[in-house]
């Protein structure tokens, strides 16, 4: 499979009064064509840093001290903002977290699709952006007649998220991007937004890039995994592979602490520990002061990537 796009170590962070939080620090990896790559890991730990260095949407306080994310062989990074409009939106597509926030409530849905075809320099006529609406909202499974003329507080929240994936796809992009997409949604609403990708990227042809907290999620709808622990990389492969056999013990954690019906609740266990503060990160391992399999060195050497077959870990387990 050809890879699409790869992330070379990045390294980002933010600046803040009391010193520099390093959200991202050293991330590498590759997304194949017409596949989806879920970055998974807990709250804080730098998901979200590297989608907004991807797209260019980082605060102002934030910088990229190093890294290149190379796209049909340009580094997106390193482009001019007028050369990196021609490809956002029409190429690179984000939904960004939390929908509930992410439309104008005094706009019809119609006027956010007219909106962004304006924003991007479109000539489009406004019977074109009506059809095309029309034709988004459908693909997304919601009635366009009553969702594009209502206001976005008639609508659920489950049908803001579909919107704000309709209107991702109005240029046709290649790589869609989704922060959170099920977050703050009940579990049936989340079956519809996973399944609902999932027909998109067999419809599309479209390679899906997402960030969540919940490994639950990734497991339905991922190919490769990325588990991010306090701005690294620490494991990555196949998802059934990293599902099922599961080698850092920091994604080990993540799953055993995984409630299902079936189990036995005093089976399910927490990561011991909190996560540590990235102003000002453990030495080594990040993960060493929470893992109970911790060597001396683990808490002196951070730990590169090592290849398992077609996988890799950041653990001198496997060295």
């Amino acid at each position: 499979m050809n890879s699409l796009m790869s992330v070379d170590n990045l390294r980002a962070a933010y600046l803040v009064r009391e010193g520099t939080i390093k959200a991202a620090d050293g991330i590498s990896f590759d997304v194949e064509e017409n596949t989806v790559t879920a970055i998974v890991g807990e709250s804080s730990s730098g998901k979200s840093t590297i989608i907004e260095c991807i797209t260019r949407t980082l605060p102002p306080n934030a910088r990229i001290f190093e890294g290149k994310v190379l796209y049909n062989s340009k580094d997106l990074l390193s482009l001019s903002e007028r050369e990196f409009r021609k490809i956002r939106w029409s190429e690179i597509a984000l939904v960004p977290q939390s929908a509930q926030q992410s439309l104008n409530p005094t706009l019809k849905i119609i006027d956010h699709f007219i909106d962004t075809v304006e924003a991007h320099n479109r000539r489009w006529k406004y019977d074109e952006i009506l059809n095309k609406g029309e034709e988004l909202i459908s693909l997304v499974r919601l009635d366009p007649e009553s969702v594009l003329f209502a206001f976005p507080h008639q609508l659920s929240g489950g049908m803001k998220q579909r919107v704000l994936i309709s209107l991702s796809l109005i240029f046709n992009p290649k790589v869609l991007i989704l922060d959170e997409p099920t977050s703050a949604l009940d579990v049936l609403t989340q079956a519809h937004i996973i399944q609902l990708l999932k027909n998109l990227k067999q419809e599309l042809n479209l390679t899906l890039i997402f960030v969540t907290h919940d490994i639950a999620v990734a497991a339905e709808l991922a190919d490769k995994i990325e588990v991010i622990y306090a701005g690294n990389i620490v494991e990555d492969g196949p998802a059934e592979e990293v599902l099922k056999n599961p080698k850092h013990p920091y994604t080990q954690g993540l799953l055993n602490s995984m409630m299902t019906l079936i189990d036995d609740p005093e089976e399910v266990k927490a990561i011991p520990g909190d996560p540590p503060s990235l102003l000002t990160p453990p030495p080594g391992c990040r993960f060493h002061p929470r893992c109970s399999q911790v060597m001396e060195k683990c808490t002196k050497e951070k730990p590169e990537m090592f290849p398992i077959n077609n996988r890799r870990v950041a653990c001198y387990l496997y060295k």
